[in-house]
C-alpha cells in the first residue's frame, strides 16, 4: 500500500480524502494557494506544499506546479478529488511518466468519456440506451433543421466539448433550431475552443439519475445503486438522494448493468459515474460518464457502507475488488443538501466574506457505514445518521476565487420519510453567519410537497420558484408551534431579568402567564402553565400544546420539543421578542403582555425606505464597467453596469425607463451589498 498520497485539490473534498487516508494509515500531502494558507485541508494534512497565487489557473490547475509539489513531497500517488485536474488526461499522463499512481481511471478512459460525441458512440456500441440523435458533424443551420425534423421536436443542440450548461439550446421548431445552432456553435467556440455541435431528442418530464460504478484493473466491475440528482439550478445539482424514489428494481438493474458494460468497454478502473436522463415512463438514456469521484458520493456510501475513496486507493494500488455485485445491498435512504455561499434572496448571487459563526449540527453515525466500520471520526451512534463534509471553519473566509460550496450536509434514515425529517432538523440546527447562504432555500425544498412525494423533474426549481426564492410562509400549525416555544422562552428570559435586577424574591410568581405572540401577521393570545418538566400553553380557542427544552437566554440555538416533535430554531434578539429562523422561514416574533399588545396595535407601521429610484449593489463585488452617465435616458432592460464577484461578471440592467440623476461609483470601486451605485429622476 502507498505510504504517502498527495491530494491535488482543496476544500471539503481534500478533507474528505484525508480522512480515509488517515484511516488507512497513509500519510497525506496538501497543496495550497496563497488564499488557502490557513485552509482546513492544509491544517488536516500531514504535510502541505505551497503552489502559487489564488487564481486556480495560476496554482491548482497548473500541472507543472502540482508535479513539483509531488516531487518535493515524495508522494507515491495522487488523488485529484473532483473538478480542477480530476478529468485532465494530460495530468494523468504526466503522473504516469513520473511513476506516480493516479487515483483514478486510465488515461484512455478519461479521453474517450471526455468527449460527448465519442462517448455516445462507445455507449451505443456497448449496448447502452442512448437518446435518439445525430452525432456526426453538422455543417450549417439548414442541416441542423433537417436533422431536427428527422429526430422530431423538441430537440437539444449541445456542444460536443460542453459542460455546465454552456453551448446548450432547446428547439421546439425550425426557427429555434436554426437560431439555436448558431448560438450554441458560438458559445461552444468561446467557452471550449471547440465549436462542434450535435443534436439529440429533448426528453420531456426528465429526471437526472446516475449510477455509481466501481471497477478494478482485473476486469471486475460492479454498480452500487443510483443517485437521484433532479433538483438542479442552472444545471448545478443542489439536492441529491440515494436511492431514487422513482426507480423500481428492474429499471435499477438494467441501468446498473448497462453502466458497468460501458465502463468495461473503455477498460475503466476506479470509481466512476454514468449519468442518465430518465423520462416519466422510466425510459432511460445515457448522458455522459464522469471519470472521477462525484460531489454527491456520500449518499451512496451511506446506503451501501462502501467507502468509495478507500476503494479508489486500493484499485490504484493494483488490488482486486473485495466485493461482488451480490455483496451490494442498498439499506435505508440518504439525502444530501449542498450548502453554498450564495444568497437565495438575491437571485442566488455569490456571497463572500468571513464566517463569523459556523456551527454544523453534530455528526451522528448510523446505518451501513457504521455497520461496515467505515464511519469517519468518532461520532456517537443513533437511529439516524448526520454527516457533514466540509472544508471551512468558524473565522475562516469564503474566497472569491473558488467554488462557493461550503459543505455537503447528509442524513441517513431507515426510510425516505425519516431521512427527510432528520435533514429538516439538521438544517435548522446548522448555524452560519457572516455571509449569504442557501440554507433557507434547501430547507424550503425539504418541505415542498413535490419533493416529499418524490415527483420532481430537472425543471423543479425553475417551475416552483419562477420569480426566485422569496422566503417561506409557514402554515398555521407551524406558527402555533413557534408561538408556544417563543412564549415559553420569553417567560424564561423575563424570570432571568427579574432575578438579575433583584426586583423581587419570588420572581417566578411575579412573571405573568398571559401573553400575546405576534408572528407572520398573525396574533395568538396564550396562557402558560409552567412546571418542572416544561410548559403547557393554552390558546384562546382552547387548544393546548406542550413545550419542553433547555433554552437559556443568550443561546443562539433553541432545541425544543412541541408535543414531543422536535422544533429547532436559530434565535436572535430583537426589541420585544426574537428573530427566529426555522424551516426556511426568517421571522420576527414579538411576545408581549396583553396590554403591550393592545398598544402595539395602535402604532403606525414603519414604512421601508423607497429604493425604487436607486440601483443597489446586489452583492459584494468590484465595479468593472459603468455603461451610462448622468443625464442619460435609459430603457427597461438596458445594461447599467457590470459587477465582478467570484470571478463571474454580473450585468445589472434597468428595471424600467428613467433618467440617470447621479452616479456614486466608478470603475475599480469595491462595493458592499446595498451600496447605491446610481440614482434616477
Amino acid at each position: 500500500m502507498f505510504k504517502k498520497i498527495l491530494i491535488a485539490n482543496r476544500g471539503e473534498i481534500a478533507c474528505r480524502v484525508i480522512k480515509t487516508a488517515r484511516k488507512m494509515g497513509i500519510g497525506t500531502v496538501a497543496i495550497y494557494s496563497d488564499a488557502d494558507a490557513q485552509a482546513l485541508h492544509v491544517q488536516m494534512a500531514d504535510e502541505a506544499v505551497h503552489i502559487g497565487p489564488p487564481p486556480a489557473n495560476q496554482s491548482y490547475i497548473v500541472i507543472d506546479k502540482v508535479m513539483e509539489a509531488i516531487k518535493a513531497s515524495g508522494a507515491e500517488a495522487v488523488h485529484p478529488g473532483y473538478g480542477f485536474l480530476s478529468e485532465n488526461s494530460k495530468f494523468a499522463e504526466a503522473l504516469d511518466a513520473a511513476g506516480v499512481a493516479f487515483v483514478g481511471p486510465p488515461v484512455g478512459a478519461i479521453e474517450k468519456m471526455g468527449d460527448k460525441i465519442t462517448s455516445k458512440k462507445i455507449a451505443q456500441e456497448a449496448g447502452v440506451s442512448t437518446v435518439p440523435g445525430y452525432m456526426g458533424l453538422i455543417e450549417d443551420a439548414d442541416e441542423a433543421v433537417r436533422i431536427s425534423n428527422e429526430i422530431g421536436y423538441p430537440v437539444m443542440l449541445k456542444a460536443s466539448a460542453g459542460g455546465g450548461g454552456k453551448g446548450m439550446r432547446i428547439a421546439w421548431n425550425d426557427a429555434e433550431a436554426r437560431e439555436g445552432f448558431q448560438s450554441s456553435k458560438n458559445e461552444a467556440a468561446n467557452s471550449f475552443g471547440d465549436d462542434r455541435i450535435f443534436i439529440e431528442k429533448f426528453v420531456t418530464q426528465p429526471r437526472h439519475i446516475e449510477i455509481q460504478v466501481l471497477c478494478d484493473s482485473h476486469g471486475n466491475g460492479i454498480y452500487l445503486g443510483e443517485r437521484e440528482c433532479s433538483i438542479q439550478r442552472r444545471n448545478q445539482k443542489v439536492v441529491e438522494e440515494a436511492p431514487s424514489p422513482f426507480l423500481d428494481e428492474a429499471t435499477r438493474k438494467a441501468m446498473g448493468e448497462q453502466a458497468v458494460a460501458l465502463a468495461q468497454a473503455v477498460d475503466y478502473a476506479s470509481a466512476g459515474t454514468v449519468e442518465f436522463i430518465v423520462d416519466g415512463d422510466k425510459n432511460f438514456y445515457f448522458l455522459e460518464m464522469n471519470t472521477r469521484l462525484q460531489v454527491e458520493h456520500p449518499v451512496t456510501e451511506l446506503i451501501t457502507g462502501v467507502d468509495l475513496v478507500e476503494q479508489m486507493i486500493r484499485v490504484a494500488n493494483g488490488e482486486k475488488l473485495s466485493i461482488t455485485q451480490k455483496d451490494v445491498k442498498l439499506t435505508g435512504w440518504a439525502i444530501e443538501n449542498r450548502l453554498y455561499a450564495e444568497d437565495p434572496y438575491r437571485g442566488f448571487l455569490p456571497s463572500i466574506g468571513r464566517l463569523t459563526r459556523y456551527r454544523p449540527p453534530a455528526e451522528v453515525a448510523a446505518g451501513p457505514m457504521l455497520e461496515n466500520g467505515n464511519w469517519h471520526g468518532d461520532a456517537p451512534t443513533g437511529e439516524t445518521a448526520v454527516r457533514n463534509d466540509t472544508g471551512v471553519y468558524e473565522g475562516g473566509e469564503i474566497s472569491m476565487y473558488y467554488d462557493p460550496m461550503i459543505a455537503k450536509l447528509c442524513t441517513w434514515g431507515p426510510d425516505r420519510a425519516t431521512a427527510i425529517e432528520a435533514m429538516r432538523v439538521a438544517l435548522d440546527s446548522f448555524e452560519v453567519e457572516g455571509i449569504g447562504h442557501n440554507l433557507p432555500f434547501v430547507a424550503a425544498v425539504m418541505d415542498h410537497e413535490i419533493f416529499i412525494k418524490g415527483d420532481m423533474t430537472t425543471a423543479f426549481i425553475e417551475e416552483q420558484y419562477p420569480d426566485g426564492f422569496e422566503g417561506v410562509t409557514l402554515a398555521d400549525q407551524d406558527l402555533r408551534r413557534i408561538a408556544v416555544a417563543t412564549a415559553a422562552m420569553h417567560r424564561v428570559a423575563e424570570i432571568r431579568r427579574a432575578r438579575v435586577s433583584g426586583r423581587m424574591d419570588n420572581h417566578e410568581r411575579k412573571v405573568g402567564s398571559d401573553w400575546n405572540v405576534a408572528i407572520q401577521g398573525e396574533s395568538f393570545d396564550v396562557v402558560i402553565s409552567a412546571d418542572t418538566g416544561g410548559s403547557t400553553v393554552k390558546f384562546a380557542d382552547g387548544s393546548e400544546l406542550r413545550v419542553t427544552g433547555a433554552w437559556t437566554p443568550g443561546d443562539q440555538l433553541a432545541e425544543m420539543e412541541v408535543d414531543l416533535a422536535p422544533l429547532v430554531m436559530k434565535v436572535g434578539k430583537i426589541s420585544g421578542g426574537f428573530r427566529i429562523r426555522t424551516r426556511g422561514a426568517d421571522l420576527r416574533v414579538h411576545v408581549r403582555t396583553p396590554r403591550q399588545a393592545e398598544l402595539a396595535r395602535l402604532m403606525p407601521e414603519k414604512v421601508a425606505p423607497d429604493t425604487s429610484k436607486m440601483l443597489l449593489c446586489p452583492m459584494p463585488g468590484l465595479v468593472v464597467k459603468l455603461e451610462v452617465e448622468v443625464g442619460e435616458e435609459v430603457q427597461e432592460g438596458q445594461a447599467l453596469c457590470t459587477i465582478e464577484a467570484m470571478k463571474m461578471e454580473n450585468i445589472l440592467r434597468a428595471e424600467k425607463k428613467g433618467v440617470v440623476s447621479k452616479v456614486n461609483a466608478s470603475a475599480g470601486d469595491s462595493l458592499a451589498v446595498d451600496d447605491v451605485i446610481m440614482e434616477f429622476e
